[in-house]
């Protein structure tokens, strides 16, 4: 696989720790929610003033900071907007991603020379719809999801060459079009599209016949129960080099609510592979790097729409593969064979654990002392974001992930 290093990494955070940690791994570009208009729950949403520190901390690392703007307005919110995107601005953000057009009219109206891409959840799957919005002042257009790489191309060669394109290729992926979806607000009162969506389609149903009402049919899968709604989780790590060839210049990470550990794995990953160290055509670096992705939470994989195969874009029938567990980070750098965590799950002595660096994958060590915070020997941290001492490799830098097999 030829070096990707000039495509940009763009990764997600719903926190500062998940700031630090994209960073720390080699995201060139984060993206997050402020506390207006964003597609996500309000736990994930920074106030204004951790907003501000975000952009001091990104721009000091040299990357960008993208803030998404990206639910669908309403009457009131229109004016706001306009204020929200001076406030952003002003505080040195990069770019705002949005999906409503009335909302792009206001934001260039009031700001010209403020930078907007345009979100997935607008579903741009042409190059007239491409050039249109570059013509409002669009700069970037995340790609709708159900895009070919045959397509993707044909709009590239198409639509304005200045145009930037991005395009997810890693994470939950939404059985609705481009993830508009109405069935978490018809089923749980929560609109997907004002950031509060339920998740209800990964829930179990059943099926009623309308005759014999209260009679509930049971829709075979499995023993874990029948999901028919719930897709399966994108990772393109396989492909990278056909979608750069193909016209995209930033490479979109999804997880704005996934944790420092599920961000910096996969960030670290996607990292190692566009810079060349691994060769995904070569099958013993393939199979490293999959490794990599595997202890990470998620649904089977996929390549979503990508590729022609149907199998890729079936419900998923199987649920989260959680054969890992993040057990804490690194607070200090490891010495004299010892290194300081902030604990996350339950280790004991005598537990074989990998730590993950930058630019490596997990390098085993085995657990064989814990000192608590009293500065007594323990032999087991069953109590999480606790201080803890651990025997340790050399090596280790503060925010290095720690995990072990579940």
């Amino acid at each position: 696989m030829s070096d990707l290093g000039h495509v940009e990494l763009l990764a997600p955070a719903g926190d500062m720790e998940g700031i630090r940690t994209a960073l720390k791994y080699g995201a060139d570009a984060i993206y997050c929610g402020g506390p207006f208009m964003q597609m996500r729950a309000e736990k994930v949403g920074f106030t204004m003033e951790n907003l501000a520190k975000a952009a001091e901390e990104i721009h000091a690392k040299g990357k960008r900071l993208f803030v998404t703007v990206n639910c669908f307005a309403r009457n009131d919110e229109i004016p706001r907007i306009g204020e929200y995107a001076g406030e952003l601005k002003n505080m040195g953000v990069d770019a705002v991603i949005v999906s409503d057009i009335g909302a792009i009219c206001e934001i260039k109206e009031r700001h010209p020379d403020m930078e907007v891409h345009l979100s997935t959840q607008a579903n741009c799957t042409n190059y007239k719809t491409a050039e249109m919005y570059w013509n409002m002042g669009v700069k970037r257009v995340v790609l709708a999801r159900e895009l070919s790489i045959e397509q993707i191309a044909e709009l590239r060669t198409k639509a304005p060459k200045e145009l930037q394109l991005e395009g997810f290729v890693h994470g939950a992926m939404c059985m609705s079009y481009s993830g508009r979806c109405l069935l978490s607000a018809y089923l749980a009162g929560r609109s997907g599209n004002r950031g509060e969506c339920a998740q209800t389609c990964r829930w179990n149903y059943y099926l009623m016949e309308e005759k014999r009402p209260g009679e509930y049919y049971k829709i075979e899968e499995d023993e874990r129960g029948t999901t028919i709604l719930s897709s399966k989780e994108m990772c393109c790590i396989d492909i990278l080099d056909r979608l750069a060839e193909a016209g995209l210049c930033s490479f979109k990470i999804e997880g704005r609510m996934r944790t420092p550990y599920s961000i910096g794995t996969v960030v670290n990953a996607y990292r190692m592979v566009m810079d060349g160290k691994y060769d995904m055509h070569n099958e013993k670096d393939a199979a490293v790097i999959h490794r990599e992705l595997d202890t990470t939470s998620h649904r089977p994989f996929a390549t979503g729409f990508y590729l022609d195969d149907k199998e890729s874009i079936s419900p998923d029938n199987e649920g989260y593969q959680r054969s890992w567990l993040f057990i804490g980070s690194a607070s200090k750098a490891s010495e004299k064979g010892k290194v300081e965590i902030v604990t996350r799950n339950p280790f004991a002595i005598g537990d074989e654990v990998e730590v993950v660096t930058p630019g490596q994958c997990g390098r085993k060590f085995r657990i064989e002392n814990i000192i608590d915070a009293e500065g007594s020997s323990i032999d087991r941290s069953a109590t999480p974001m606790r201080t803890m001492v651990i025997n340790a490799p050399d090596g280790i830098q503060p925010g290095d992930l720690i995990r072990k097999e579940n």
